[in-house]
């Protein structure tokens, strides 16, 4: 298709053709044209925010849970700068958005106008690509490759900055069937003698894991089918990090539970102890290896990853597998087949009784209160009252985002959503009113803490506005949590500004807003006020008083190894369990 259009009239186009149903956005003098454009259409609705970093955030909870681009539209200068926050959070954690900015005109450009700013240098490290158009008959070309490159690949976030002239400009649109990327053209397929060789590897394992991440959930649901076939077939354990819950059922036998600082006693155990890991769809994060020259010391180390940029950028590894997860999985289970494939039963049988030693430390135990609710205790009541439920989480970041990746329990991908590489406090709600856009029908619930909700609560409103009935469930302890917790264990209790001084009511806050406050301190009252707050059909915002001093355990101490993690007081003692050189006396 091609015919005449201005430049705004090109923007709404592709955006009908690539198959938008929803934008996030906040109108501004330098998207005006787009946004005429936009009152002459019905096919795109728009969701109107509050903060432009809030319509990123909404725009990453949309894509997560639904698989689709999240689009967005914001102005020039502030517009554009108050994108940033979200653009870099969808980077760092892969998620596939278009950004559309507005730019000032094309000969005021570099002239300090009127809410300009150099939008494609600010937004140049923290996007997988961005454009500044300044021809109109490149626009259409460059909307519908900003929507390729955001999708294929490891997904990212992608900015289109256009100057006004360029939306009143009118010339040639062609349609998405006419677009073809010259240059990106990411590599699906791994290669057959690697494969080959990783199936090989993992026939021969005494000690085996599966290590998966969140590119397992970004290849979509097959990835995620396949991972689970091949566990089954193979019998090995499979953990994840925060990004790939969900990928494999938290009620298998299989299942270790997540890894990394917060994780389970037993699957940084078995991490470490491993000798040969499949790294699926990860990245070797920080907060996953711990101290880096001693992780998973003595393994043999196979990764799979979309992006070459991701291997041996953190951990060096002995056999990389460049491809997309589906594709890789899909062979290798072919291969695995073909080869007739028998693990060492008796080795993997005595690697699983080790497991089982380690799982009866209960890492994740606590003693429910009878008087002040537990944090957990509330994340545990609430995964109770929900998990027969069509139902989607999102998180702040915090302790309460860690109590609810370790009580909350996911059986299907996509249902989880979380900022894991940047810890943006203020996402969650945001996310959780794109999910709600993506599944009107659904139950979806921010678990929040006191301080992060204050960050992006003004969302509170969209939500009102566009009769999205998100619930958000407040872990309050009156401190930044996990800030309170590091000055605990590392600068000897002084707590330097973190405890949350001068906290609205939350509840005449919801009222203000126009919806619904609860508040619950006493855990008698828990299982009810959490009740009632799933049965009302409007935002709710559910004040929970929990213990103020919790702290999130177990742990890796920051610059230690897998080995030595602090577990709750209420596990075992740690030092009658554990030796010198951190192994585990059995």
């Amino acid at each position: 298709m091609m015919r005449e259009m201005t430049g705004a009239e090109m923007v709404m186009q592709a955006l009908i053709d690539q198959g938008v149903e929803h934008m996030f956005g906040y109108p501004g003098g330098a998207v005006l044209p787009i946004y005429d454009a936009m009152f002459h259409q019905n096919q795109v609705k728009h969701i109107l925010v509050r903060h432009e970093q809030g319509a990123v955030h909404m725009a990453e909870g949309y894509a997560r849970s639904s698989g689709k681009v999240g689009v967005v539209l914001v102005t020039s200068g502030p517009g554009a700068t108050n994108a940033v926050t979200g653009l870099t959070d969808a980077l760092l954690d892969s998620i596939p958005l278009v950004c559309i900015t507005g730019q000032v005109p094309t000969h005021l450009i570099g002239t300090d106008a009127f809410q300009e700013c150099d939008t494609v240098g600010i937004t140049r490290p923290c996007t997988k690509h961005n454009y500044l158009v300044r021809d109109v008959n490149d626009l259409a070309r460059i909307m519908h490759e900003a929507f390729y490159v955001a999708q294929n690949g490891r997904p990212g976030p992608v900015v289109v900055d256009i100057p006004k002239d360029v939306q009143f400009a009118k010339g040639m649109y062609i349609g998405p069937e006419n677009i073809q990327h010259k240059t990106y053209q990411p590599r699906l397929k791994g290669d057959p003698e690697k494969i080959r060789t990783a199936v090989e590897l993992l026939a021969k394992a005494k000690r085996p894991i599966l290590y998966t991440g969140g590119g397992v959930i970004n290849s979509g649901p097959e990835a995620s089918r396949l991972l689970r076939e091949f566990a089954r077939l193979s019998g090995y354990p499979v953990t994840s990090t925060l990004m790939g819950l969900g990928a494999f059922p938290a009620s298998d036998k299989q299942w270790l539970g997540m890894l990394g600082m917060h994780g389970t006693y037993e699957a940084n155990m078995a991490m470490h102890d491993c000798d040969v890991m499949l790294c699926i769809g990860a990245r070797f994060d920080d907060r996953i290896t711990g101290r880096v020259d001693a992780f998973s010391p003595n393994s043999k180390k196979i990764h799979i990853d979309i992006d070459p940029s991701s291997i041996n950028k953190n951990v060096k590894v002995d056999l990389p597998i460049i491809g997309d997860v589906r594709h890789v999985l899909d062979d290798i289970l072919t291969v695995w087949r073909s080869m007739k494939v028998e693990p060492d039963r008796q080795a993997i049988a005595g690697w699983w009784g080790q497991i089982d030693r380690w799982r009866a430390r209960k890492s994740l135990s606590f003693q429910p209160g009878d008087r002040i609710i537990k944090p957990q205790q509330a994340v545990k009541a609430l995964y109770n009252a929900v998990k027969d439920k069509d139902v989607y989480i999102t998180t702040e970041v915090g302790q309460h985002q860690m109590w609810a990746a370790q009580h909350f329990h996911f059986e299907e991908p996509n249902r989880w959503m979380t900022s894991g590489g940047l810890g943006t406090m203020g996402y969650g709600l945001p996310a959780a009113i794109g999910v709600q856009v993506a599944h009107p029908n659904s139950l979806v619930v921010d678990i929040a803490g006191e301080a992060s909700i204050q960050m992006c609560l003004q969302e509170l409103s969209t939500a009102l506005q566009f009769n999205l009935p998100v619930k958000i469930f407040v872990l309050n302890n009156e401190y930044m949590g996990m800030v309170r917790q590091w000055q605990d264990l590392l600068h000897g209790g002084r707590y330097s500004h973190s405890y949350s001084e001068s906290l609205p009511d939350f509840v005449k806050l919801a009222e203000a807003y126009g919806g619904v406050g609860i508040r619950c301190s006493n855990p008698a009252d828990l299982d009810g006020a959490i009740q009632e707050m799933i049965s009302v059909d409007r935002p709710v915002l559910f004040d929970c008083l929990v213990d103020k001093m919790e702290n999130c355990l177990p742990m890796i101490p920051s610059g230690k190894p897998h080995n030595e993690m602090i577990l709750p007081d209420n596990a075992a003692a740690l030092d009658e369990a554990i030796d010198e050189e951190g192994k585990m006396l059995v």
